[in-house]
């Protein structure tokens, strides 16, 4: 089957493998979803057909080589090594790294997304750069001093959230970012609120946007639009108007 259906049913396994930072599943579920969104989109284009016995076609070398294919890989490969950085997991990233090199050699569908992860980025400039760097650092346990440590999850915490609001996995990485988010700004509660700025008026509003019980992309767009101040972050008022937007129910 070739349709949109067959996106959807290739798709879930991923999204869930994504979602609990299942590299077994993840590494079983991967080619499926290359197969399926080339092929839709070739044929999209008026490049491919259904075929006769309604088998989603292989993809050819010439296709693993570059191209779309390669986009859908960066989008997956991405979520993946967001939300295993969320949880510390570099084994799961590391189990899909060589799973894909031995099989598809060290230029796979997926690879440049795993590159802004392990490398070091001198100078980051586009969000990829960004979240790639702070994932890395998250996949290493390099945890910044208490004094800076508020400051640092709060903009990791925005461009993982900026990174996750253009992917194909959304949902898939909203979820465990809100998990992070809270327990990062539980755990300022507890042991960071000394080097919060004026503790009197940002602690009450910390512990409010806490309260709320849903995991979701309001909350996290409520987390870091309240509490920029607390920790010395400034918002643009378009910027500001964005978040508060993305706040509401």
């Amino acid at each position: 089957m070739t349709d949109m259906a067959e996106l959807q049913k290739r798709k879930m396994p991923l999204n869930l493998a994504i979602v609990h930072v299942d590299p077994d599943a993840f590494i079983a579920n991967y080619m499926g979803w290359l197969e399926i969104t080339s092929f839709i989109m070739a044929q999209r284009l008026g490049e491919a057909q259904v075929p006769a016995d309604g088998i989603t076609p292989k993809l050819t070398p010439e296709q693993l080589k570059g191209g779309k294919t390669h986009d859908v890989g960066n989008d997956a490969m991405f979520a993946f090594c967001m939300t295993a950085s969320l949880k510390g997991d570099k084994a799961a990233v590391d189990k899909v790294e060589e799973a894909f090199v031995a099989s598809m050699g060290k230029e796979f569908p997926g690879n440049v997304a795993l590159w802004h992860f392990r490398t070091n980025i001198e100078t980051p400039i586009t969000i990829d750069d960004f979240v790639g760097q702070a994932g890395k650092k998250m996949l290493l346990g390099d945890i910044p001093p208490p004094p800076l440590r508020s400051k640092e999850n709060w903009s990791t915490g925005l461009r993982f959230f900026e990174k996750a609001r253009n992917s194909n996995f959304v949902h898939e990485i909203m979820y465990p970012l809100a998990l992070w988010h809270r327990a990062k700004w539980n755990e300022t509660l507890e042991k960071g609120v000394a080097f919060m700025k004026h503790i009197e008026d940002t602690v009450p509003v910390l512990r409010e946007t806490l309260e709320d019980p849903k995991n979701d992309q309001a909350f996290i767009a409520n987390v870091l639009l309240r509490n920029a101040f607390g920790v010395d972050m400034e918002l643009t008022d378009e910027y500001e108007g964005f978040l508060r937007s993305l706040a509401r129910r």
